[in-house]
């Protein structure tokens, strides 16, 4: 009877397809396993095994599966029901789900970038098909598998490609983009394994001469305890024997010819073997004492608890306790970080409790590092504690007994593009219900809806209310920096005020952190004559200029532009810039502080795993005297010496056109604010604004979160916002307007059709144009009583009905369920 299996393949297509299992491959194939499949028009892909059956599917002829990559699967079954509930409740497809969550390096397929590993020497003889292949890219180092596959004349090419991947003489684009180079070990052993003492005494003499040799060999002896008897000898390196034997390259490449020595490669994995000796964690004081405990009361009642604590009260301690409960249970921990900068800070601090037993997994890790991570997790030794950011929800786990969402309100945690546009916190608590997990989610300053579910019972509530060792909140003076412009007192976009404080700080050798949410030397360029603003060719933006490469960037499609000499419209020459970034920050403050120690930390200074670790550990050590950054600055990082924090402009906050944006500019500021006085002493913040008088200021300076929550509860529940409404947004995208406006006024009568008064839209959003693209969006409200699965299905059958239309091709239709 013939097999057949279903299987997931990473392309945004709503269903599973099915295929035939040829004879010889029955046996091999198991759930979750992946498999390579021809898909379309000579196109191969990986796919994951969801279902084995002998169920031949009705319409269509089965192709034949290509070739099983795994022996054991790589999905588990709890990430599968969790992948289904993810697309379900996101709107979004399978395939969608699964290539955000698998690392490249699993998921190959025809347009693959494969790319020539000049290191690699063979261990063992290379296959016919292997040797033609990397024959190939030693003459064009990166093909495409499509053009290799051309050029070999093969069917299939995808199992070679991983033969080698597996052997590393090959890679992936993706790892040469991030200086990724495999790390494997030359290791010594002598050629004849069962060499005795008559047998080695012999060797002794017959390099008599090559003294050199001779030298080399004694050292082996030495190092690998080497005793004639056939014992268990120490693995010697190739690197330790030529140091400790003082010899190069050519002597010892002498003993392999002449048979004494071989050489083998071993892995040693790129994940890093932990050598930091853990030690217990701090004693709690009594108050992180009576939250630990009210939390573990807390768990009892309810799957999910809120530890409301504000900035630098001791929350990572405490969290620090809980992993140690779980681990002492046999459980798993996933802790959850919202920005990769924290991760570098957190990771010593577990590392010192946990040591090897933490994995640490984010996407500035090489791609073949975040696949052996997933390997390792499927394996018998895997870590205990992951620490993450939000894509870390889509690793295999067996044994998850709590999972921990520290800044639980940041907005990092939401996947805006590409599908599936999943909230991390929210998916968390999925995955945690799924495995019977306890959730603890961790801040200063909660979300809305989160303190909302927990002052209404939903979720445990917990808090913290005093600093760790008594050290008082920051105190927030307001600048009124409209009134000082008017006045012409401002140096730039610096009060008085703040460079006085500046100046007393570093006097002190203290530190200071500045903060703008703008990154690039100014957000815009404009024409003093007539007014004129440069402006991307394929976005309705304008353009940011970034003086340190000389170029106008799109922050939205990447396109750069030469800064213009003279104006196109008027020719004039008069080219002035507006506003501040934190690049033109960076040169202010510079010459006013000419002798102070500067560093910025945003998006362009911060490309790569490293420089984040660096800029920190600057700053951290005191190389560093005032950071500037954007919001990255403000996300839980523990400074020792920070005396002063500088809030430059908050009005570029307010004036933002969402309804979470006061509730947004809160949080950023009450971050910000955080990082001030962290030791020993009272810290201070100048708040720079032009709306002194706004509630929300008020509310930052006195720290009075409960009235914000009040304030926006009010408004939220007038105007139908959640938490007591659900919002799913739609978005229509086409490159001709006209198309555009048709479909989505289409939508929109279909949607009225079946929601009614609940669909407002369609309008442009701030930003209608991007990529080319025109955009025009709508917005659904859905009350919380209602049944959201029909409502999700209604959605889903407009979506196809839009979509099937002869008259909308290449229309884009998404939605965005929850939007941050």
């Amino acid at each position: 009877m013939k097999k057949y299996v279903d299987v997931i393949v990473p392309l945004p297509i709503a269903s599973q397809y099915t295929y035939s299992l040829p004879s010889e491959l029955e046996e091999s194939v198991q759930e979750g396993c992946r498999v390579v499949v021809s898909f379309g028009r000579k196109k191969f892909y990986t796919a994951i095994v969801t279902r084995v059956h002998y169920t031949a599917p009705e319409g269509y002829e089965t192709k034949d599966i290509e070739e099983v990559l795994d022996s054991s699967p790589v999905l588990l079954p709890k990430q599968f029901e969790f992948w289904k509930w993810l697309s379900t409740y996101y709107l979004c497809t399978l395939g969608d789900v699964y290539k955000a969550a698998l690392p490249s390096g699993m998921k190959l397929e025809s347009e693959t970038v494969v790319v020539y590993n000049e290191e690699f020497e063979a261990t063992h003889p290379l296959g016919d098909s292997e040797q033609r292949l990397l024959d190939l890219l030693s003459a064009d180092k990166e093909q495409y598998v499509t053009q290799l596959q051309r050029s070999m004349g093969l069917k299939n090419i995808l199992p070679v490609v991983k033969r080698l991947l597996d052997k590393e003489a090959i890679f992936v684009k993706e790892d040469i983009k991030r200086q990724y180079k495999p790390r494997t070990e030359a290791r010594v052993r002598l050629a004849n394994p069962n060499l005795d003492e008559t047998g080695m005494m012999k060797l002794f003499d017959s390099m008599g001469r090559a003294k050199k040799q001779l030298t080399v060999l004694m050292k082996y002896v030495e190092l690998s305890g080497w005793a004639g008897r056939g014992g268990h000898l120490k693995e010697v390196t190739k690197k330790e024997l030529l140091e400790k034997a003082g010899a190069t390259t050519t002597i010892f490449n002498g003993l392999v010819d002449k048979g004494v020595f071989e050489v083998y490669y071993q892995e040693i994995g790129r994940l890093q073997k932990s050598g930091i000796t853990t030690s217990a964690s701090h004693a709690l004081n009594p108050a992180q004492q009576e939250a630990f405990t009210s939390i573990l009361d807390n768990f009892r009642q309810k799957n999910v608890c809120l530890l409301h604590g504000v900035t630098s009260s001791g929350k990572t301690e405490i969290y620090i306790h809980l992993i140690e409960e779980a681990l002492k249970a046999g459980k798993q921990v996933l802790y959850l970080l919202p920005e990769i900068a924290l991760t570098t800070q957190i990771t010593e601090r577990l590392k010192r409790v946990f040591g090897s037993r933490l994995g640490v997994y984010h996407s500035k890790f090489p791609d073949a590092e975040r696949v052996e991570i997933w390997q390792k997790q499927l394996g018998e030794e895997e870590y205990d504690v992951i620490l993450g950011v939000r894509s870390s929800i889509f690793l295999p786990f067996k044994r998850l007994g709590l999972v921990i969402v520290d800044e639980e309100h940041e907005n990092t945690y939401k996947q805006q593009d590409p599908a599936p546009r999943y909230h991390a916190r929210s998916s968390a608590i999925m995955l945690a219900s799924m495995y019977g997990a306890k959730v603890l989610l961790g801040t200063a300053t909660p979300s809305v809806e989160t303190y909302f579910n927990a002052t209404n019972g939903k979720y445990g509530l917990v808090e913290l209310k005093e600093r760790y060792k008594d050290i008082q909140l920051p105190h927030i003076e307001r600048v009124d920096i409209k009134e000082l412009a008017h006045q012409k007192r401002m140096q730039g976009p610096f009060s008085p005020m703040l460079v006085k404080e500046i100046h007393d700080a570093l006097d002190r050798k203290e530190q200071v952190i500045l903060f703008q949410n703008r990154r690039g030397f100014a957000p815009m360029i404009e024409c003093h004559t007539c007014g004129w603003v440069p402006k991307c060719k394929n976005c309705d933006v304008s353009l940011t200029y970034h003086k340190g490469l000389n170029v106008l960037t799109c922050h939205y499609c990447g396109c750069t532009y030469q800064v213009p000499r003279s104006c196109p419209a008027c020719s004039g020459i008069e080219l002035q810039h507006r506003g501040f970034g934190t690049e033109r920050i960076e040169d202010d403050i510079k010459l006013i502080f000419p002798e102070a120690k500067v560093a910025r930390m945003d998006l362009d200074t911060t490309r790569t795993r490293s420089a984040y670790e660096k800029i920190i550990a600057d700053f951290e050590q005191g190389k560093t005297d005032i950071l500037i950054g954007t919001q990255m600055v403000s996300k839980g990082l523990d400074f020792q010496n920070v005396s002063v924090v500088g809030i430059l402009n908050a009005d570029t906050m307010l004036n933002y056109p969402d309804f979470r944006s006061y509730e947004r500019a809160f949080q950023l500021m009450a971050q910000v604010a955080g990082r001030a006085g962290r030791k020993n002493k009272q810290g201070l913040v100048i708040l720079q604004t032009k709306s002194p008088d706004l509630p929300v200021i008020q509310q930052v300076i006195r720290n009075d979160y409960e009235q914000l929550y009040f304030d926006q509860l009010a408004e939220r529940q007038l105007f139908r916002y959640p938490p007591y409404y659900r919002l799913i947004y739609v978005y229509l995208k086409h490159r001709k307007p006209d198309v555009l406006d048709l479909a989505s006024e289409t939508m929109a009568q279909h949607l009225r059709t079946g929601l009614g008064d609940r669909v407002l839209g369609p309008d442009k959003p701030p930003i209608a144009r991007i990529q080319t693209l025109y955009i025009k969006k709508m917005i659904v409200k859905v009350e919380q009583t209602i049944s959201m699965a029909k409502v999700r299905d209604y959605l889903l059958a407009v979506q196809r009905a839009i979509v099937e239309d002869e008259r909308f091709r290449s229309l884009i239709v998404y939605y965005d369920v929850d939007p941050q």
